[in-house]
This record gives C-alpha cells, structure tokens and sequence, in this order.
C-alpha cells in the first residue's frame, strides 16, 4: 500500500510518501503562504525520491481543517484531482489530530486571528468533545478543564509547546482516517465565516 500523505491546512507544508507504514520519503517545512508556489516542487522531489511516479500511489491522506481558508484548498484541491482522474482513494483527518498524534492526552491551540484560536482536547488521536473556536482570554480555562500536553501556538498565551512529529503522527493516525465516499462533494471544515479565513 502505497500512501501519499499532504497537509497545507496551516503554516506547514507536510508531504510524506509511505510504503505500508514506512517512510519512503518526506518534507516537514514551514511555508506559510508560500504553499501553493512550493507544492509541486516538494511533491515531485520525494516522488522522486522514492523513485515512484503518481500511478504508483494507492491512497491519499489530507488533513480538511481547521486552519488557513487559502491553505486547506491547495492539498485538498490536488487530492480530489489525483484521486478522481487516478481512481484512488481518498482520506480526512483533522489538522488538530495531526498536530496531537497519538499523545496520551493532548491540548491543540491554533492561531485563528483577531485574538481567537482553534481548540481541541484529544486523546490517542481521537478529538474529545469538538473542535471549536475560543477567544483567546478564554484558553486558560480551556487548558486547565483537561490538561495534556500543549501542541499548537502556545505563545498566544505565553506557554510553550512540543513540536510536533508531522510525517510520524500522519502514519500513525491511520486507524483515525475517514474515508471519502463523494470526493466532489468534499469540502473543508471551517469554524467561522469563510472571509475571516482569508488570511
């Protein structure tokens, strides 16, 4: 099983090309607005890397937000036509679940502008309870209602955070994958009106 795994939901650009749950090849880079003008380029290197080509991908993995309005439609975009003109299969996951990973117990902290934040509490890779939108007074409660190991952007309220292992979680989340019957009907999942996305 050949997987390509893509995620340009937030500030990161994070491709990774796995055999089964091996690694073959990856990049994990920030590239905050810059992902569209650099997709391509990464993808075709670790293709190459792996010394595969696109028909030899069998599944493609994308998270489908929260995060960015511009950023969660470029993978999202390039899955839904590589899997509609290539007949593979395509997955969801959540970026807070990327971010997470399979953390016992985790706190997901996303800068949303205008002093707000996207939150979520999870738990071996599930998301407890919802992801939602909190100002950004409000995320001390959020972290002391169920503490865990803080991912994310911490520095909104001045804590610190565990960098995530992005090409490690996407694997190992595979159990959270959902899988996409309706890849034209597919859309990404936003939080708040679509011209505060817009970022």
């Amino acid at each position: 099983m050949i997987s390509l795994c893509m995620d340009s939901a937030y500030k990161n650009l994070i491709l990774g090309v796995y055999k089964d749950k091996e690694l073959l090849a990856g990049v994990s880079i920030e590239a905050f607005k810059k992902q569209s003008e650099t997709i391509f380029v990464e993808l075709n290197r670790i293709l190459e890397e792996a010394k595969l080509d696109y028909a030899d991908i069998d599944r493609v993995v994308i998270t489908d937000g929260p995060g960015s309005y511009t950023g969660i439609r470029i993978a999202m975009t390039i899955a839904k036509v590589l899997c509609t003109t290539m007949h593979k299969e395509l997955y969801c996951i959540s970026t807070m679940q990327l971010y997470a990973g399979k953390e016992q117990m985790a706190n997901v902290i996303l800068d949303a502008r205008s002093k707000r934040a996207y939150v979520a509490h999870c738990e071996n890779g599930k998301i407890i309870g919802q992801t939602t939108i909190l100002n950004v007074e409000e995320l001390d409660d959020f972290l002391n209602s169920c503490p865990g190991t803080l991912f994310g952007d911490g520095y909104l309220i001045g804590k610190e955070t565990k960098q995530p292992d992005y090409l490690k979680n996407f694997i190992e989340l595979e159990d959270m994958y959902r899988k996409v019957d309706n890849i034209h009907a597919l859309v990404p999942q936003y939080l708040k009106e679509s011209d505060a996305y817009k970022v």
